[in-house]
Order: C-alpha cells, then structure tokens, then sequence
C-alpha cells in the first residue's frame, strides 16, 4: 500500500518564495516529510547546502530516494527540537533559512496502521517517532477524567470534551481508533464536521508534544539565522497559528522601557515578510483539498 502513496507540499511556491534562497545559503527542512520543500530548496542551491530534519524514520527514507541525486543534502533522524545540538555536531552554528511545515504528511494519514486516521480501524498509536514509548493508546486508557478533557478542550477545541472523556473511561479499555470513533459518533449531530476530527487532532498533539516542542525550538531558531535569514512556517490548525503569530509579533517589536529613547542601530530581533498569512491558491486548493486550513507566515531576521 505504501508504494502508492502520495505526497503534496503545501504551500510550495509561497513558501520558496519567502526564503528568498541564496545559491551558497546553508538552509534547514525542520519536517522533511515526503521531500517536496527539499526538493524545492536543493533545485536552487548551487554550493549551498540544506539539512532535513524528521523524526519519522519512513519519511527519512522516503525522502533520500527522493532527493538521492542531490549531494548537498544531509537526512537527521531527529526531532526538530534538537536542531541547535545536531547542527553543531556537523560544524553549523549558523543558517540562512527554514522551512517548518507543521501538518502531518500525506503517507502518514494515508497509512492506517499508523492510527493518525478516523477514517480507517487500526491500533490507537499516533506517534510520529515510532520509538516513542507514550501513544495515544496509552493517553485514551491511563488518563483521569480532567486530563483527558483538558487535552480534548485545549488541543482539539472540542465543545463536546468532558462528555466524550467520561464515555472512554466508561467503556476502556478501547484498543482501535474506531472504539474511539464510536463515541465520538454519539455527538455527530452536533457538529459540524466529522465527530472525531477535533479528538484526534488533539490525541496527536499530545502524544507527540507538538505545541510543547514549537515552544522550545523557536527561539533556538531565531538564535541561529544569519542577518535576513529568514524562518516560514506553514500551519494547519489555530493553536499552532495562534502560537506563531504570537511569537514573531514578540519577536518584532522592539522592547524598550518607557521614556528611554531608542538608538537609531536599535532593531527588534525579526521582521515580519507577511502582516497577513499567506493562504493556498485557489488552483491549490482544487488540486490538494488537505491544504484548505494551510497557512504560510515567514519572518527575516534583522
């Protein structure tokens, strides 16, 4: 089933853009996924060199069959959050560019063995590092009834969230994502869309520590671009656009105390490349329905 997988890169062309690629520039792919920003990316470089992060093994080796022609690219088999060790580990302290495309790829959702999907029955696991020890099997039947309902209200924005958190304790232990879909389907006609869509999303969030680790690596990011390198990050859902926005508008503003004045050399770390998010194309969107909830927002570094 795996060799007919397909893989689209949201936002392909925005994104390129926004980096404003230089022939010789060092770039970073924090979620190389099935290749396509790399792919992308190396096209462009000439001496320059890019590195491509990915806690998924399969997207790893996905994307070296993909990108093998290419001698300038450097697969780490890690989470993005250890970017400052690994790079330093290879000799780069300092980079011109990065791509982070938040959404899941297109293998991982279309593959049912691994549980991302309430579309098909499989085993609840959700982990993106199949070496992790915590899966959502584990969330569903170990959670108290407040935990489940903080992780389903906050990271699913799910209005049904302490209900459907008691129904799981009730009926655990439940062992398939359609054990879960069963009871979400109890709230199907009060809600808009399908009626796990906002649980799984949430279940995934927190098996993998999403928000948490987005948290942690921008700053290390921001640390390590090079004068107008710049940092695009594409988003699939609020949270995480909510967080973004909120970073790159701290990180633009220059904080000085009131009434001291501010030197003329005075710059705020970042500049924004887009006050707006920068959304798919209408001819995207008939071509790839998964990008409709995309968003691309691109900062420079000062």
């Amino acid at each position: 089933m795996r060799n007919n997988m397909k893989h689209y890169s949201v936002l392909l062309k925005e994104t390129i853009e926004s980096l404003n690629i230089k022939k010789d520039g060092i770039y970073v792919d924090a979620t190389l996924g099935g290749g396509g920003h790399s792919e992308a990316i190396l096209s462009r470089l000439d001496g320059g060199h890019l590195y491509g992060f990915d806690q998924d093994i399969f997207a790893i080796n996905q994307a070296k069959k993909r990108l093998e022609r290419f001698n300038n690219f450097t697969a780490i088999n890690r989470n993005f959050e250890f970017i400052e060790e690994e790079l330093i580990k290879l000799g780069i302290t300092k980079i011109d560019g990065i791509i982070m495309d938040l959404g899941m790829s297109s293998f991982q959702i279309d593959d049912g063995s691994r549980g991302f999907s309430y579309m098909q029955d499989a085993r609840l696991d959700m982990r993106m590092n199949q070496d992790a020890k915590k899966s959502a099997y584990d969330i569903v039947n170990t959670y108290s009834l407040d935990e489940l309902t903080y992780i389903f209200k906050v990271y699913g924005e799910e209005d049904f969230a302490r209900p459907i958190a008691k129904k799981i304790i009730e009926l655990r232990p439940l062992n398939t994502t359609f054990d879960l879909v069963k009871i979400t389907d109890q709230y199907k006609y009060l809600q808009k869309s399908h009626s796990a869509k906002q649980v799984f999303q949430a279940l995934r969030i927190a098996v993998n520590d999403e928000l948490g680790v987005l948290e942690r690596t921008l700053p290390k990011i921001i640390n390590m671009l090079n004068k107008d390198g710049v940092i695009s990050v594409i988003t699939f859902h609020s949270l995480e656009d909510r967080l973004i926005k909120h970073f790159f508008k701290e990180y633009s503003e220059l904080k000085v105390p009131k009434g001291v004045p501010i030197l003329s050399n005075q710059l705020a770390p970042l500049r924004l490349y887009n006050r707006k998010p920068i959304l798919p194309s209408e001819e995207e969107l008939k071509e790839n329905s998964r990008s409709l909830s995309a968003k691309l927002r691109a900062a420079i570094k000062n």
